[in-house]
């Protein structure tokens, strides 16, 4: 049996100061695909991050997310996942570990200076609400026809 030596992802960033892997998960869509596209990712400077940066974090229970910025607050950050409505608070800068810089989908790196990103995420952000009401209109919608699955079945 071969055995792997994991690694976590502070340690990583701490030794390359560079991660680059394939996300698991649905809440960054439709930027980031599950398993399909991978993600680049830099060790966290100094300062602070910026509104609209997409920051890997860990939770107090231990954890990893990667979700937008939507507010920099005086202490903490505000970030929510690009297909979510709920937004998380309190995340500090000591629970930030890295930020996205590149996105790579079907063999083309999309750098997050790209102006084509840009106008995604002013779009995605900008009109949080519209996104918001949209994703709570399918989640009803999804949970309503369970129901009527569920009770056709009985």
């Amino acid at each position: 049996m071969n055995e792997r030596n994991l690694i976590s992802y502070e340690e990583e960033l701490n030794a390359r100061g560079k991660l680059v892997f394939t996300q698991v998960g649905t809440s960054m869509l439709p930027l980031l695909r599950q398993k399909r596209d991978l993600i680049v990712l830099e060790k966290k400077q100094a300062g602070r991050c910026g509104k609209y940066d997409v920051a890997l974090y860990k939770r107090k229970d231990g954890s990893y997310v990667l979700h937008r910025i939507l507010k920099v607050r005086e202490n903490d950050y505000v970030l929510c996942g690009d297909h979510c409505w709920q937004r998380e608070y309190g995340i500090t800068d000591e629970q930030i570990l890295g930020v996205l810089s590149a996105v790579v989908r079907d063999g083309k790196t999309i750098e997050v200076s790209d102006r084509r990103y840009r106008f995604y995420v002013h779009l995605w952000c900008d009109f949080f609400w519209v996104r918001a009401a949209i994703l709570r209109s399918k989640a009803l919608l999804r949970r309503c026809i369970g129901k009527i699955k569920r009770s056709m079945v009985l």
